[in-house]
């Protein structure tokens, strides 16, 4: 079966693969087009195959939330260079693979979502360096969530929130945009667990020890400091607002909650970063 350069463009049209390996598939395939395509999609399964032990320090992050925004999908997707990382394909690629998460859950395995290996596969054989989803979500509690997208496309924060408050929302990506800048490890102080607050002691008090500070003063320094370093640095409702130095978040929150005429919890928040793995 003879083929044409118009079933060569055809082919690389909808398969993105090289032109010389659309008509060597082709060529293979005696001019049998869906066969082509099977041959190049196997290609693509050897390459990734091929790829798969290369190291991955370059990378993108997407995420993805649906019409109401009380559902997101989110993927980590890790390239080896970064300049395949700038690439506006492979950008797009992890958008793809957001909503696909966002519409399909994929739990501990995202290779589990149907299609979701064929596209990672395929993007490896078209851009020829190893690909690699290290993290994928799905977030729906039922509450709003609203995320945040830094620059270089490599961190995000999606905060959750409830309320109601109506401009809930708005304040969610002012927080998730604080996060990505301060990341926080904790919401509230109550959150911290006592055995690091106890640790945390410890370490302030042998500081003020060290700088001559006899040692019952040493752990009230060691406390004022932990209240102040400590708890601004770690939790988010403690730290400085970015937007405004003179306040705290939790200030922020509360006032914006009184202009949105309702309430506002922030509930949780998820971060997603190239290099963090899961």
């Amino acid at each position: 079966m003879a083929y044409t350069a118009a079933d060569v463009k055809r082919l690389r049209d909808e398969t993105d693969a090289p032109m010389m390996e659309c008509k060597g598939a082709l060529e293979e395939a005696g001019g049998d087009f869906d066969k082509a395509k099977d041959i190049l999609r196997e290609k693509g399964k050897a390459a990734a195959a091929k790829r798969a032990d290369r190291s991955t320090a370059a990378g993108v992050v997407a995420i993805s939330a649906n019409a109401e925004n009380t559902v997101v999908g989110g993927v980590v997707l890790e390239c080896e260079t970064d300049f395949v990382a700038r690439n506006e394909d492979f950008i797009a690629f992890a958008q793809e693979l957001a909503e696909v998460f966002r519409d399909n859950d994929p739990g501990s395995d995202p290779y589990s979502v149907a299609g979701v290996k064929d596209k990672v596969d395929g993007a490896v054989g078209k851009i020829r360096e190893n690909i690699k989803i290290t993290r994928a979500v799905r977030l729906t509690t039922g509450n709003a969530f609203a995320g945040y997208v830094h620059h270089n496309n490599m961190v995000a924060v999606v905060v959750e929130v409830s309320g109601s408050a109506t401009n809930k929302g708005d304040v969610g990506r002012k927080l998730a945009i604080q996060a990505v800048a301060f990341p926080p490890a904790f919401i509230t102080k109550d959150q911290i667990p006592a055995d690091v607050i106890a640790k945390e002691l410890e370490i302030e008090t042998q500081r003020a020890m060290q700088e001559g500070k006899p040692e019952n003063i040493a752990k009230n320094i060691a406390q004022g400091r932990i209240n102040k370093e400590y708890m601004q640095k770690e939790v988010l409702l403690e730290q400085l607002f970015y937007a405004d130095l003179s306040k705290k978040v939790a200030d922020y929150v509360s006032e914006e909650a009184k202009s949105g005429g309702g309430d506002i919890a922030v509930v949780g928040f998820t971060r997603l970063a190239v290099g963090e793995g899961a």
